[in-house]
């Protein structure tokens, strides 16, 4: 992640990834109990599922597999199955020999198993993410029920041979810290996405009221979209739910109540 000192802050150089760094992360500051605390929960004798509470792009999973590699170098990592099995054989040979396991929605028996398998043997398994992720601050969102409900399984099996057997659900939280300023390259990337969007802007705005409204517009073209009118007194949270609340119930309208298929999961 870190890159190589002195090249990584030289052009050309620091264009190239091997030398500036495979996510131009500098440091990680892991408290030196919470790493403690982390690796105590993994190992024989005990089933750990690390659940990430933070969205999932390229950058987010560099960090969570720097992490875990100091906790439990053996642990699987979930994977959306569009990217294990998704881009050809020699792809997916490569991601199941970093022992990726491939979530099919609607079909995760399989990779619920291996799981289950694997932390028996005390290697951890991250699920990523898990939770109602999204970008909130201190707010820690509520997991989602996969890592319980392994979690559950996991200890049944493992009091079954050792009456002290244990199972661990370790959430991970971090933040990003630029170490510079960073706003000049901040506003010219909004403006990218502006101009993409077709979103006009007040000169007088700053950058969080640019991205506000930028979400905002969105928001707008989709109520628009689904013939509803726009509330311009209620804020952008209040907005979203009564937008999604909407299409829930029209969803729920087309659905038959015959259907052979009464898992929600699968309907959706």
């Amino acid at each position: 992640l870190r890159g190589i000192p002195g090249f990584r802050d030289i052009l050309p150089f620091n264009r190239l990834a091997g030398l500036r760094g495979v996510s131009n992360v500098r440091h990680i500051d892991f408290p030196h109990a919470d790493l403690e605390r982390l690796k105590a929960s993994c190992g024989a004798g005990k089933a750990t599922f690390i659940t990430p509470n933070h969205p999932e792009f390229f950058t987010d999973w560099m960090i969570d597999k720097e992490i875990v590699s100091q906790v439990s170098p053996l642990t699987a990592s979930w994977a959306t199955n569009g990217v294990v099995n998704g881009l050809g054989r020699l792809m997916q040979k490569f991601w199941l020999a970093n022992n990726l396991i491939a979530q099919i929605p609607g079909n995760s028996g399989a990779a619920k198993e291996h799981s289950i398998a694997w932390a028996l043997k005390g290697h951890g398994v991250l699920l990523h993410p898990e939770g109602g992720v999204g970008w909130h601050a201190n707010v820690v969102a509520p997991l989602l029920p996969g890592a319980i409900e392994m979690g559950l399984e996991a200890l049944k099996r493992g009091r079954a041979t050792d009456s002290d057997f244990k199972v661990w659900i370790a959430p991970v939280v971090w933040k990003l810290a630029f170490t510079g300023n960073v706003e000049a390259a901040l506003a010219k990337e909004c403006a990218y996405v502006e101009k993409s969007l077709k979103i006009e802007r007040l000169a007088t705005d700053t950058l969080p009221q640019r991205i506000h409204h930028v979400y905002s517009a969105l928001l707008a073209r989709d109520e628009a979209a689904s013939g509803m009118p726009s509330d311009e007194g209620a804020t952008y949270a209040e907005r979203q739910q009564a937008l999604v609340a909407e299409l829930g119930r029209r969803l729920g309208e087309s659905i038959s109540f015959d259907a052979a298929i009464t898992d929600t999961a699968e309907l959706l």
